[in-house]
Order: C-alpha cells, then structure tokens, then sequence
C-alpha cells in the first residue's frame, strides 16, 4: 500500500473518531444546548422563525435554535445526514432517497395534501399539449425531490416510461434559466418556483399533482435527537401547528408575510397559500403506506438499489 493511500486511509480514520465524538444536538458557546433547524424558502418555518415563538418556548429549557436555509430537500437531508441539522422540513421523495442512504431519521408530522403545489410546466409557446408528447423530450428537475415521483406517475399515466425522456437534473434556479432559454422541453416544478414561472414569464400547467400524487409536506428529526429530546421535537410541532392555524384563516396576511421572501407579489403568494395543506398531524398509517407506494416505485425503476420498510423510519414518540 502507498504511502498517499495509507494516509487517505488514515485520515478517514480520524474523520469517523471525530463525527463519532460530535455530541448529538450540539451545544453553543455557554453550554446551552443547540436545536439546529433546517428550511427552505417555502412557508411556516419561515414564518416560524421570523415570529421568534420557537425561541421563546425553548429558551426557559436550556435550549437556543439555529436556523440554516437550503436550496431544497435534498439537500436538506444531506445536512442531516452528515450531522449539521437536527429537524428539517422536506417533500415526500427526498426521505426515500435518504432512507435508502442511510440516513438516520424519524418522520415526526406532516402537513395534509396538496396536490396542485407541483406541476409540470412547458413554455407559453409549446407545441406540448399532453403528458404522452413528453416522449423523448428533455424534463428539467431537481434530483431526489417530491416532482420527480409527480414525473413518474404522470408519465405512467400516460403510457410513457420513465427512460423514454431525458431528465435534466438540476437545481430550481438553474432549471429555471434552462427552461427560459429552450434547452430543455418541460420542467417538473413546486411553488412557490411554479407559481413564479407561471405568473412572471408565462408558463403553462402542463399537469399538476391532482389525482396523481398527494404531495405531502414531512417534518424529519434526526432519529438520535428525536429518541433523546421528544420534548423539543413535540413543542417544534405545537408550534407550526400554531402557525397552520393562523394561515389557514389568515391567507392574506400569511402572502403579505412571504411575498418579500418569495421575491413574489403579494396576490400570486395567496393563490399559493390557498391551495397549502394547512394542520401539522403525527404520521398515520395511511401516510406510511404511501411513502411505501413511493419507494417500491423508486425501487422497481432501480433508482434506489434496494427495497425499503418506511414504516422502520416512523417516530413511535414517548407518550
């Protein structure tokens, strides 16, 4: 063995001591303990930590919050696999992918369907009318994200298989440039991106999740931060669940809210909020059952190499 390949060998080494060393749920400077939460650009975590009632309920437990933002959920969950976040907010196909990673998680709540939060979309100008013309075409996407089983089941639908177009995995922003400039034919999209595309630059539902897919909104905890603080975790979900109640009667102030946020106008944000799955609920059964429909899918089409039991990564919480 080389000396570089005994080195690199070795610094693995440390590097595993280390993360193993790391204390779960990381402490500040003062020996407080560290509740780090992980967001997106996407509603009541936003609104969440901008009121400041999570710090508020957590401060008299010895508890501060971090708050740290990501471009989508898998990245997210990436962040929560390698240990910087303890809670985050994702759709229903990146803890699939996760799973079948490794990743040590728990579904602790979810928010109830929303269909129509995703779409795929096509220029104003396509000659595209249906699903079925997708054959062949290049679809735009962010890889491991809720759309990308929308595109599965959408084409299934009509007839098409998944290797019969050409995904084009990328980021929200940069799919967004790629579709304005006509290098790819269609993009596999969520709000508040879709609702964006749709009322700045004129895009087209080509067809949304309604009928094909549930598009439900999870909240996963670290399963180590869940076991040792089911306490935090609870309080964390009164506390959205706070925020659903006022949204759900208040969508017009929740659009003024996020609009800045969303770099929208106020009246494109409320179409948003009034097609949101509003009341964060513990995870069923049923809900379990279709994760498992999501998995299996991903599993046959070999997009994950082995198949999984997602009912395995349920929070079975303390009482």
């Amino acid at each position: 063995m080389s000396v570089q390949r005994t080195l690199k060998h070795l610094f693995a080494a440390l590097l595993l001591l280390a993360v193993a060393a790391i204390p779960i749920g990381a402490m500040s400077a003062n020996n407080r303990e560290q509740l780090r939460i992980g967001y997106q650009k996407y509603w009541t975590l936003i609104i969440l930590k901008a009121r400041g009632t999570l710090e508020q309920r957590l401060g008299p437990l010895g508890v501060d919050v971090t708050w740290t933002e990501f471009v989508s959920g898998p990245q997210m969950l990436a962040g929560l696999n390698d240990g910087s976040v303890d809670f985050v907010t994702v759709g229903d196909t990146p803890p699939i992918f996760a799973q079948a990673a490794g990743t040590k998680f728990v579904y602790v709540g979810n928010e109830p369907a929303a269909p129509t939060g995703e779409a795929i979309l096509v220029p104003k100008n396509s000659p595209i009318k249906s699903v079925a013309e997708l054959k062949g075409k290049r679809i735009a996407l962010n890889k491991g994200s809720n759309v990308e089983y929308l595109l599965v089941k959408a084409l299934e639908e009509a007839g098409v298989k998944y290797t019969e177009v050409e995904p084009v995995f990328l980021p929200p922003s940069k799919a967004r440039a790629a579709f304005e400039r006509g290098s790819v034919d269609a993009w596999a999209i969520w709000d508040p991106f879709l609702a964006a595309a749709e009322t700045q630059i004129g895009a087209r539902v080509l067809v949304d999740g309604k009928g094909i897919v549930s598009n439900y909104q999870f909240y996963l905890a670290a399963r180590a931060y869940a076991e040792r603080r089911p306490d935090v975790v609870r309080i964390v979900l009164e506390e959205l669940g706070k925020i659903d109640d006022w949204g759900k009667k208040h969508p017009k102030e929740m659009a003024a809210f996020l609009a800045p946020s969303f770099r929208l106008d106020v009246p494109t944000v409320e179409r948003v909020a009034l097609g949101y799955g509003y009341g964060v609920v513990p995870i069923t059964p049923g809900v379990i059952a279709e994760q498992q429909r999501i998995a299996d899918t991903f599993t046959e089409l070999k997009l994950i190499p082995k198949k999984l039991e997602v009912k395995e990564v349920a929070w079975a919480q303390p009482h």
